[in-house]
């Protein structure tokens, strides 16, 4: 009885949860601007621009890792339907679209694709045993190209990140947080970059980096 209320419990949270997702996003859609003025009203008056130049630059990273995502999750999903359908799965179609979609949480389209097409062979070719290897290969080969070619191009490119830079930041944010840090390495390593690159500007602006003055340069004092 306790572990069945417990269960309960938790999944009453997150139904709740779930439910609150829209209701939340619906005032903070309504109320974006006035919570953006009242930041900006208490930001001091001498760093405003500073501060407002590199939120928007953080800003336009932003959307264009989501957009260059969307692109990758669209090219996933109709490579996976192709490639299940040429094999003749009947559910191709939807399971790679599915897969596709799914694609917006690291990995989890891959195993939700693989295992849901895994089962709908076993049920349509029995115990034949190339058509679920083909299935295996199908998102074998889609998962290889989304993190050699898609992510890095589509992604990568869209946010100011060196492809290499890409999948480092993938391996780096898997090793150090797990499942957390793979799906937020490429929006913190394009905000990292954001203030890197003013944090260059800022060098190149600098004493440190000016060159001293010349011999020439220095002012004669009368005698």
């Amino acid at each position: 009885l306790s572990k069945a209320s417990a269960s309960g419990l938790a999944l009453l949270a997150w139904l709740v949860n779930l439910l609150l997702i829209p209701v939340v996003s619906f005032y903070l859609l309504r109320d974006w601007d006035l919570l953006v003025a009242r930041l900006r009203g208490l930001l001091p008056r001498t760093r405003e621009g500073l501060v407002v130049k590199l939120a928007s630059e953080c800003h336009e990273v932003l959307g264009a890792f989501l957009r260059g995502q969307l692109l990758v999750m669209l090219a996933l999903g109709v490579m996976y339907a192709v490639g299940l359908m040429l094999i003749g799965l009947e559910l191709g179609l939807l399971i790679g679209l599915l897969a596709g979609l799914a694609s917006i949480v690291p990995y989890l389209g891959v195993v939700v694709g693989i295992g849901a097409a895994l089962t709908a062979g076993l049920f349509q070719f029995g115990s034949d045993f190339y058509p679920l290897l083909a299935i295996a290969a199908v998102f074998t080969l889609g998962q290889m190209l989304e993190g050699m070619l898609l992510t890095p191009w589509l992604v990568g490119d869209r946010i100011g990140l060196h492809p290499v830079a890409v999948i480092f930041a993938i391996m780096a944010g898997g090793q150090l947080f797990g499942f957390t840090g793979v799906l937020l390495a490429l929006p913190v390593a394009a905000v990292i970059m954001v203030l890197v690159r003013h944090a260059h500007d800022l060098y190149k602006l600098s004493d440190l980096y000016g060159e001293p003055p010349s011999v020439s340069d220095e002012p004669i004092n009368p005698a």
